[in-house]
């Protein structure tokens, strides 16, 4: 799919929305390469691993994803055989923490009957590492540091470490305690000067304590200085912290050689987290929207049932049934401005772009999506500012270049077409464009305020009309889309609405051709039974709606139902 059109459909602030959706850097980094693809293979199975990642979420609530890492460079640095550090570690042994759990999660499911097939197949690909796991436990704690029982000789150095240094501070707090200590030193503490512990003297005191001054303050009047009766001692801890140090060296020098011999184990482990991140990431998005997974067709049908745009506000943004292909392969939307008739083309793009891409839809159950070779889009006005073309010219140069690349698996959104010229030669254009289209056979939704192709879809067979609702008590577009309705003008309705005078208003009908006036009223009569068909409608769906649940609830209280 061209990046253009995602831009335009915004397809890539649903990435950045299901970026938060992601626990890992790997997560991301699948997230940011998601494209859409337009093998029917290859979103089927995309489908199928995000439902199957949903079903999970459902029964379970989570998942075990938790404690990532990216751990390439690390494995880098073993291969030329360097030594991880104690994050390194940690990082690594995360890692391996997590495919165990998440092996044990998915084969629990699998073991009381959840059918999971693809990510039982994933999971059957984490290889256990127990023994280097619990080594790496005993090694080093989440911030690196390394533990004393990563081995006997480092508890050990520590031990007697701790001792040492126990002594140390004992001695320079009897200094701290003595009765003219406030006298001689410049403040009651014991602090540390090149690693060594130390007392603040002041000045015209340095010779009480002997031993060696480390460093002074900037005044002068303050010596750090580290007592003769403590220089033996913290001789001694100094030599015990560099054992200390060489023994660490050389712990991670043992794990880091243990951790070598599994570097494609680690590397295919890392990569099947990954891909559990990502598909988790896609199942909680879905949730968040409460979306379902679309039927997959390569038809070119798209049944889309309360169809909500995805990046509209879920309390506010109204719900659309968006219906195209089988009868008609071409859609177009009469009407005027400011109607929701842009929404509708976006919408209809962006899901088919989501569902091509593997992320459920927002709409309801049974909805059906076709998979299309490429989709086109000629929205907005934005295409050619930088050439410094006129509007029409803008969008004139975008359906040439989609005229030349279309065929009959494209799916073709045009927004006010012919728009930016003449009415009546941008009207002739908008039609001659359409039966372009409809010549390669190729989908298309188009946008138009002309009313001179309110009749298109009257005398195309491949083609039908549709409209916004506008409502005139309150003057404001409802959003509701009206299949098989062009629009009609609102104008002598809005103007009595708000007051204008009756003689005017039947001066301007007298004033309109008989034809328009007869296609009006026609429109109107379309409207008043669409809308005695959709209440009926919403009365029989909400009747089976009530006998699902009815029906749910005889079975489990283990009625017979006949």
């Amino acid at each position: 799919m061209s990046k253009k059109v995602e831009t335009i459909l915004e397809f890539d602030k649903i990435k950045q929305q299901l970026l938060e959706f992601a626990s890992s850097a790997l997560g991301e980094e699948a997230i940011r390469a998601l494209q859409p693809t337009s093998t029917i293979d290859k979103v089927n199975l995309a489908q199928q691993e995000t439902e199957e990642g949903a079903k999970v979420i459902r029964l379970r609530g989570s998942a075990p994803i938790s404690g990532i890492y990216d751990v390439s460079a690390h494995m880098k640095r073993l291969e030329i055989g360097g030594d991880l550090s104690g994050i390194e570690l940690y990082q690594t042994g995360s890692n391996l923490r997590v495919s165990r759990l998440m092996k044990h999660f998915i084969d629990d499911l699998i073991e009381q009957g959840v059918e999971l097939p693809l990510l039982d197949d994933l999971a059957s690909k984490l290889l256990s590492m127990q023994d280097t796991e619990e080594t790496i436990v005993l090694t080093v704690d989440e911030a690196g540091e390394i533990l004393d029982t990563a081995s006997e000789a480092l508890r050990n150095i520590r031990q007697t470490l701790r001792r040492t240094e126990g002594r140390v501070r004992e001695r320079l707090e009897q200094y701290l305690r003595d009765k003219n200590a406030s006298k001689m030193l410049s403040d009651t503490v014991i602090t540390i000067r090149n690693d060594r512990y130390v007392l603040p003297v002041r000045h015209e005191y340095k010779g009480h304590y002997g031993g060696i001054v480390h460093d002074q303050s900037a005044s002068g009047q303050t010596l750090f200085i580290e007592p003769q009766s403590v220089v033996d001692m913290n001789n001694e801890r100094r030599t015990l912290q560099a054992k200390e140090k060489q023994e660490i060296e050389r712990i991670l020098a043992e794990v880091s050689a243990t951790l070598a011999e599994f570097i494609p184990e680690i590397r295919q482990n890392t990569y099947v987290l990954g891909r559990f991140d990502f598909i988790f990431a896609k199942a909680r998005f879905g949730k968040s929207m409460k979306a379902v997974t679309p039927r997959i067709n390569q038809d070119g049908i798209v049944r889309l049932f309360r169809a909500r745009h995805p990046l509209l506000d879920p309390a506010t943004v109204v719900s659309n049934d968006i219906l195209l292909g089988g009868d008609y392969q071409t859609m177009l939307i009469t009407g005027p401005n400011t109607g929701g008739k842009t929404i509708t083309l976006k919408t209809l793009g962006l899901l088919t772009l989501m569902a091509q891409a593997g992320l459920q839809v927002p709409a309801e159950e049974e909805s059906e999506i076709a998979v299309f070779s490429q989709v086109f889009a000629d929205i907005g006005d934005e295409q050619s500012i930088e050439q410094s073309l006129s509007t029409f010219s803008s969008h004139m140069t975008n359906i040439v270049s989609i005229l030349d690349k279309m065929d009959a698996d494209s799916l073709i959104l045009f927004d006010e077409l012919g728009a930016g010229t003449d009415p009546q030669e941008g009207a002739a254009l908008a039609i001659a464009i359409l039966d372009a289209v409809a010549a390669k056979n190729a989908s298309v939704v188009a946008t138009t305020h002309y009313p001179e192709l309110k009749a298109y879809g009257y005398n195309r067979p491949f083609a039908t009309n549709a409209s916004v609702e506008f409502d005139v008590e309150s003057l404001s577009p409802t959003y509701k889309l009206l299949i098989g309705v062009p629009g009609r003008s609102n104008a002598f309705a809005i103007s009595r609405r708000l007051g204008l005078n009756e003689s005017v208003i039947d001066a301007a009908r007298g004033l309109v051709d008989t034809e328009s006036a007869d296609l009006n009223d026609m429109i109107s009569s379309l409207e008043e039974k669409r809308k005695a068909a959709e209440l009926e409608y919403e009365e029989a769906y909400q009747l089976s709606r009530d006998g699902d649940k009815l029906l749910k609830e005889l079975q489990k209280g283990n009625y017979r139902v006949p």
